[in-house]
């Protein structure tokens, strides 16, 4: 069993910057004096871009900021994570994301506010996703080296699991509340410190050779990894879109099964034992109960709670499915030219580089 200093989430290193925004993000974080030019540098940013959600330098700025408020980065000082400038610049870069998401998915047709219509909605929502199975195409065809890629790409958010959703949990009363704490609850282990979904990813990590520290591998991700991660902490941190973090939850939930069944089974074709396949496996299992407890009662308990936030659970669901799904795309794609699905880390434009 790992004791307690093995399983220490410890402050990620600063990444290195992939563009002018980044990098003047990173030198506020670094030199606190140097953020009162942030909100020029982001606008140029956000007028030079041709999509917010697939732009490598803005994604990675508004990532290390959100990072302040989960383990922090090497070298920052933890005074920093209310900061007047940077909180402005957060608020700066969430507001066209935001935008940029609301613009990117279709809702469906709105159900009666009531449990059982909400739970029936979001499963012909989940059930209609036919988008390219990465799941699928793991299992039957990666090889050994795509497989590491595919765990370095899920590390970003999967190091972290469970916590962009914790922040809703005071936000929510009664029978949603009880069912977001039921959910969370496996997802930390049911009190177990070594049976934590993060730490039984990390130990999949380490069978494979691959390094388990939170953002070790930042600089080798596209954004649409980061994009991914932000758009959850953009619904967890803001309170207002508490209702799309609850819809992101509970399709997220409703659509893991069946593709961990196939991440083991892709392991389990590659060579690997327990050590490797325990943290899909788990979910087979744990999420077969989590769709049905997030559709029901999450989702369905909180519209029954708070009618008037019905759009934003359908809002969240939607980009769930829709926004989660790019990192896939990308992986197939790249894949499928014979290429690798990770950035180099040669640093984009003037930056502050950490190698």
């Amino acid at each position: 069993m790992l004791d307690d200093a093995a399983l220490q989430q410890r402050p990620m290193p600063m990444p290195t910057s992939r563009g002018p925004a980044s990098a003047a993000v990173m030198r506020a974080l670094l030199d606190p004096r140097t953020a009162g030019g942030l909100h020029d540098v982001l606008a140029a940013a956000h007028a030079d871009t041709a999509d917010v959600l697939r732009d490598e330098d803005l994604q990675l700025a508004l990532f290390c900021l959100y990072e302040l408020h989960y383990g922090g980065i090497a070298g920052v000082s933890e005074d920093l994570e209310w900061a007047p400038e940077l909180n402005a610049a957060r608020l700066q870069l969430e507001a066209p994301l935001e935008a940029a998401l609301r613009a990117a998915v279709t809702l469906p047709d709105r159900p009666e506010p009531t449990a059982p219509a909400v739970a029936a909605a979001l499963f012909t929502l989940t059930g209609a996703d036919s988008g390219p199975s990465l799941s699928r195409y793991l299992a039957r065809n990666a090889t050994l080296e795509q497989a590491r890629e595919f765990l370095i790409q899920r590390s970003i958010y999967t190091l972290k699991e469970a916590d962009p959703s914790s922040w809703a949990i005071p936000r929510l009363s009664g029978r949603a509340k009880a069912a977001l704490v039921e959910i969370q609850a496996d997802e930390y282990g049911g009190g177990r410190p070594g049976r934590i979904h993060s730490a039984i990813f990390a130990g999949t990590m380490r069978s494979l050779g691959l390094d388990d520290a939170y953002g070790a591998y930042v600089d080798l991700v596209p954004a649409v990894i980061l994009t991914s991660l932000n758009t959850m902490s953009l619904f967890g941190l803001n309170r207002r879109l508490r209702g799309a973090s609850i819809g992101h939850l509970a399709a997220f939930e409703m659509t893991s099964t069946i593709p961990n069944r196939f991440y083991g089974n892709a392991f389990r074709r590659l060579g690997f034992g327990e050590e490797t396949t325990e943290y899909f496996d788990e979910h087979v299992e744990a999420d077969a109960v989590h769709e049905q407890i997030a559709a029901r009662d999450l989702a369905g308990g909180f519209v029954e709670a708070e009618p008037d936030l019905l759009d934003d659970v359908l809002f969240g669901a939607a980009v769930s499915l829709t926004i989660d799904g790019w990192p896939g795309a990308h992986m197939l794609e790249r894949w499928a030219a014979g290429e690798s699905s990770l950035r180099t880390t040669e640093p984009a434009g003037e930056g502050v580089e950490h190698a």
